[in-house]
């Protein structure tokens, strides 16, 4: 399968698992505002094909960079960050993982991130959703708090609600696999197919 084929299985997975529409009632997000739109990307980064789609799609992304390291904030990064690992890893290009924690553990380091890394390392965060780009900029926080070099942002899906552009003050090489866009073509692609069957 090459990237091209990856990416449009990828995408059908999220449409089929971690994309839900609804004109009534609308969802509420993260960030307290309401949409018709939802993505829950986490039955698509857990689910064994997503994964390894996943690695490979953004393995070849961060392909010849000098990135070391790979993380964002927990829950939504780790399973993004643990699939890159593993295929860089197969791919004889290891890059390593890392959690950011929400809280700063009450023992042993007292670190808010988890993973093999030292300071000076360069490395990309990772999330499955932006849509302000709040957990991506407490991640990289985070991580220059850790002496941590970030790079770069890789984001699973864009919502296209002004994250990146909030993220760009950090850190200016922001890339997606998909942006919201993209996956809403395709669900209402399926949707046509559907009523025309």
């Amino acid at each position: 399968m090459n990237h091209d084929e990856m990416k449009k299985r990828l995408a059908e997975i999220i449409v089929e698992r971690s994309f839900k529409y609804s004109n009534d009632p609308p969802f509420t997000l993260a960030s307290g505002r309401k949409s018709n739109f939802y993505f829950d990307c986490k039955p698509t980064t857990l689910d064994p094909e997503g994964m390894n789609l996943i690695g490979n799609i953004i393995f070849a992304m961060l392909e010849g960079s000098d990135v070391t390291a790979a993380g964002g904030m927990t829950l939504g990064a780790d399973s993004i960050a643990n699939a890159l690992s593993l295929i860089s890893y197969q791919r004889g290009k290891p890059i390593k993982s890392f959690i950011v924690r929400k809280g700063v553990k009450g023992h042993g380091t007292k670190s808010k991130i988890e993973g093999n890394i030292r300071p000076g390392e360069k490395v990309a965060i990772i999330d499955d959703v932006i849509t302000t780009g709040a957990s991506t900029t407490t991640a990289i926080e985070s991580a220059r708090e850790e002496g941590l070099v970030v790079a770069r942002v890789i984001v699973l899906v864009d919502r296209e609600e002004g994250g990146k552009k909030n993220i760009e003050k950090y850190v200016k090489e922001i890339d997606s696999v998909f942006m919201r866009t993209d996956i809403m073509e395709l669900y209402k692609q399926k949707e046509v197919n559907n009523e025309n069957q």
